[in-house]
């Protein structure tokens, strides 16, 4: 749900705090009171003063007096101005609540500059019209996303008791997002937790990077659990869960470590085999295998989380997408041609 225009209509809520609600957070007093509503919402309201404690805007963070009276204003949402398109989905799942799709690879998410159309809610508002207002105008059931290159198992919310309960998930980490990526490089180690904050690059707009502790930019924390899979040649085949969901995460923190994703232009990951790997005919198979990818090798395969009206633990998996699963094969054959060498 998106906050701007004063005219926007509002709902408003207003509350007088108890006795045994004295002394605590704004934003945990609202959350008691306005279950429907997630923590991050609320507190997103607050920092737009939508919320005002006495007539006063107040901060999340501001406790509670016996008798305060705390009013809320609530957006309602209106009619998307985005145009539907009818654009194929694969959707491994889909009810009253929510769908479950796997996104092919150069589908942007949302609208955004550069990308006004031809994304995933052009096609979704094509297929569907009862999606969740909480993400705006220009993101309609949006409650998490991929990279455009990035593929794989996404959940779309169809309402917005759905899309705080899967928000919530997500932040209690009691959804599970796993991803499969083919890195540079051979890891020393077969497990590890990356945990590096994650903010805007202080000289490049368009990419992220790991923020040192002290630095006067800003960032948030970010922690990716990573398993090595399979080494093959030149590249490793790795699993990573995340634990936060930062934008570039994955990818950002690979390259931080020193293994970049394969493929990945923006973070160091466009690379060629030399011949010191693997010599003739193979060498450029391989190679122009490489330079055809077009984007990152990362595929979000697997998304497990609980129904948010059944309560029924639900798990999708989706298997790599043809270039990348051509790509491990081929890996495949430099490994063990290297090894009968």
């Amino acid at each position: 749900m998106e906050y701007p225009p004063e005219n926007k209509p509002l709902e408003e809520q207003v509350f007088i705090v108890g006795e045994s609600e004295h002394g605590v957070r704004l934003d945990v007093f609202l959350a008691e009171r306005m279950r429907d509503v997630s923590r991050s919402q609320l507190q997103r309201l607050i920092g737009t003063r939508s919320v005002q404690v006495n007539g006063e805007p107040a901060k999340p963070s501001r406790r509670t007096e016996l008798g305060d009276l705390v009013l809320v204003e609530i957006p309602q949402t209106t009619p998307t101005h985005i145009e539907a398109q009818e654009i194929p989905l694969d959707i491994l799942f889909e009810d009253s609540d929510l769908l479950v799709l796997n996104k092919a690879k150069g589908m942007v998410v949302h609208p955004a500059p550069g990308a006004e159309d031809g994304t995933l809610v052009n096609a979704l508002l094509a297929h569907c019209q009862d999606l969740s207002g909480i993400g705006g105008e220009e993101r309609p059931g949006i409650v998490h996303r991929l990279d455009k290159d990035t593929t794989g198992v996404m959940m779309v919310a169809k309402n917005d008791v759905a899309h705080n309960s899967l928000t919530m998930q997500i932040q209690r980490r009691t959804a599970s997002r796993r991803y499969k990526a083919l890195i540079w490089g051979r890891p020393g180690f077969t497990e590890a937790v990356v945990d590096a904050a994650i903010g805007r690059h202080p000289t490049d707009r368009k990419r992220m990077a790991v923020i040192e502790p002290g630095s006067a930019v800003a960032a948030r924390p970010a922690q990716t659990d990573v398993k090595v899979q399979e080494h093959m040649g030149p590249v490793t085949q790795i699993e990573c869960a995340l634990r936060t969901g930062r934008t570039h995460q994955i990818r950002v923190h690979c390259s931080y470590a020193g293994y970049p994703v394969v493929g990945d232009a923006l973070y160091g990951g466009i690379r060629r085999v030399g011949a010191e790997i693997v010599r003739g005919p193979l060498q450029a198979q391989l190679n122009d295998t490489l330079a055809g990818l077009h984007g990152q090798a990362l595929h979000a395969f697997h998304l497990s989380f609980d129904h948010p009206r059944t309560g029924e633990r639900l798990t999708f998996e989706a298997p790599l997408p043809d270039e990348l699963a051509n790509l491990v094969t081929l890996l495949r054959r430099v490994r063990d041609e290297d090894s009968v060498r």
